[in-house]
C-alpha cells in the first residue's frame, strides 16, 4: 500500500474515530465489553455470562479504546500487558508464555517488554467503509505507542494471526517471527519487535503512518537512555 493511499485512508477516517487510553473503571469495563463482543460473540474463542471478557493478566495491563467520535461508541480495543514485579499468572509473566515455550522471550529485556494482547475490532460495531479497517488498526497502534512511551517500554511481544501480521505489514508495521507457530484458537505466530527500530522503519517507509501513530512525533521517541538499552 503506497503512502498516498495510506494518507487518504487516514484523512478520510481521522474525523470518525478517536483513540483513548482507559483511565477509569468505566472505560476499562467498556474495553471488556468490546472484547466480549469479539472474542465470545463473534468468534466464540472465550465464554462469559457477564457480558465482559476478562482474564488474570488484566490487572497488569493498560487498555486502549477506539471510539466513534459522533456516538462515543467503542468499536475496538487492545491491551498492553506490562512487566510486573509479581511472578505473573501461573508462573508466567506474559500471556503468550502460557501457549508458547517461555524461553522464546529469554533474549528480551522483560522488565521493558510489553505484550500486545486482545487486539479486537468488532464487526458489528463498525460500518463497511473501505478505509475503516486500515484506520482502526492504526488507531489501536497509536494507543499501543502511547502506552509504551508512558511505561518506558523498549520491546513488544505478541502472538498473532498471520493475517494480522500481513495487514500490519501493509502499513509498514513489522514484527519478527520468533519460534514456531502454535495452535491457539487457530494457528498463531509468536512475534517480537524492538519499538524504536520498528517506528524508525515506519518513518522511513510510510511517513503518514509514523506521523499518525506517534501523534506527529509527540508520543515518540522515548528518552535516549531507553533507546540505548
Amino acid at each position: 500500500m503506497n503512502n498516498r493511499c495510506i494518507n487518504s485512508y487516514i484523512d478520510a477516517a481521522r474525523g470518525e474515530f478517536e483513540t483513548v487510553i482507559a483511565t477509569n473503571p468505566a472505560q476499562v469495563a467498556e474495553a471488556y465489553r468490546v472484547r466480549h463482543q469479539v472474542y465470545c460473540v463473534e468468534r466464540g474463542y472465550e465464554t462469559s455470562d457477564t457480558g465482559l471478557e476478562t482474564d488474570a493478566f488484566d490487572q497488569f495491563s493498560r487498555h486502549v479504546l477506539l471510539l466513534r467520535r459522533d456516538t462515543r461508541e467503542a468499536v475496538g480495543t487492545v491491551r498492553v500487558v506490562l512487566p510486573s514485579q509479581s511472578p505473573g499468572v501461573g508462573g508466567h509473566t506474559m500471556p503468550m508464555q502460557q501457549v508458547c515455550d517461555p524461553a522464546l522471550l529469554s533474549s528480551l529485556p522483560m522488565h521493558r517488554t510489553g505484550e500486545i494482547s486482545r487486539f479486537a475490532l468488532s464487526k458489528d460495531r463498525r460500518d463497511g467503509a473501505g478505509h475503516a479497517g486500515v484506520f482502526m488498526r492504526l488507531g489501536l497502534m497509536q494507543g499501543i505507542v502511547h502506552v509504551s512511551q508512558e511505561a518506558g517500554l523498549t520491546h513488544w511481544c505478541a502472538i498473532m494471526e498471520r493475517s494480522l501480521i500481513r495487514l500490519l505489514q501493509s502499513t509498514a508495521i513489522y514484527f519478527a517471527p520468533i519460534g514456531p507457530a502454535v495452535e491457539y484458537h487457530g494457528i498463531r505466530q509468536p512475534a517480537v519487535a524492538r519499538i524504536s527500530a520498528t517506528l524508525e522503519r515506519i518513518r522511513r517507509e510510510a511517513a503518514p503512518v509514523f506521523n499518525y501513530v506517534t501523534a506527529d512525533g509527540a508520543l515518540w521517541p522515548a528518552p535516549a537512555e531507553l533507546l540505548a538499552a
